[in-house]
């Protein structure tokens, strides 16, 4: 854990308990003389470094040493269309994303998209505010959603498709925004609303899951 998410991160005094407790003094095994490292979400871009003063049965309280501006981001920004696939398959993934440093997700619901399939926001904002302490990261995923491919292209006619075709990405640089189908790819209909689009593939000969292809294309793009 590189830092810890705490909305009174800034103040002089910090006093942990619950799950923070538990996870930096049993797990970390953390004591007094140690220093920490907080943010908070309404001021992620401040680094905050605390001094671990006492540690009672469940609580344990902090100073303040120093609060600098640490910023933690890709070099790159990358926005990602995807076409609207099962969460689980979303979850496992998101991390490796938000790592990589992916600036935005749009869920877009597409033709061969199961309807039964919900995109929960709120949980993938937590997954992320996990990852984000796990790895360094100081800015937030962005995420959209739209109802329909059309509505996305409208806003964004800039954007490049991982599709079946002949050209192979070699290098990724200026690809801002590119979108991944679903489960089954795009129907025909979509495929004619994306024909003055930039269509590209990867390498492999293999059919990649919708979320195999997010991650390599954003590992190939960001990395």
């Amino acid at each position: 854990m590189i830092y810890i998410f705490d909305e009174r991160a800034g103040g002089e005094l910090l006093e942990i308990k619950g799950e923070t407790f538990k996870y930096l003094i049993k797990v970390r095994r953390h004591t007094v003389g140690d220093r920490l490292s907080f943010r908070s979400q309404e001021r992620p871009q401040i680094l905050h470094t605390y001094k671990l003063l006492s540690v009672e049965p469940r609580s344990a309280t902090l100073a303040l040493e120093s609060s600098e501006e640490k910023v933690v981001k890709s070099e790159a920004e990358l926005h990602i269309g995807w076409c609207i696939i099962d969460a689980k398959s979303v979850e496992k993934v998101l991390p490796s994303l938000c790592e990589m440093g992916v600036s935005k997700i749009s869920f877009i619901s597409c033709r061969r998209s199961q309807k039964n399939f919900k995109v929960d926001l709120k949980r993938y904002e937590r997954i992320v505010e996990a990852s984000m302490q796990q790895s360094g990261r100081s800015t937030f995923m962005e995420f959209a959603l739209y109802k329909n491919l059309e509505s996305f292209l409208q806003e964004h006619e800039d954007v490049k498709v991982f599709d079946f075709c002949d050209k192979i990405l070699e290098d990724g640089k200026g690809f801002t925004t590119v979108l991944i189908g679903c489960e089954g790819g795009f129907s025909p209909e979509e495929r004619e609303l994306l024909a003055a689009q930039e269509v590209f593939r990867l390498k492999s000969p293999m059919v990649l899951r919708s979320e195999s292809a997010v991650a390599a294309v954003a590992a190939k793009i960001l990395l």
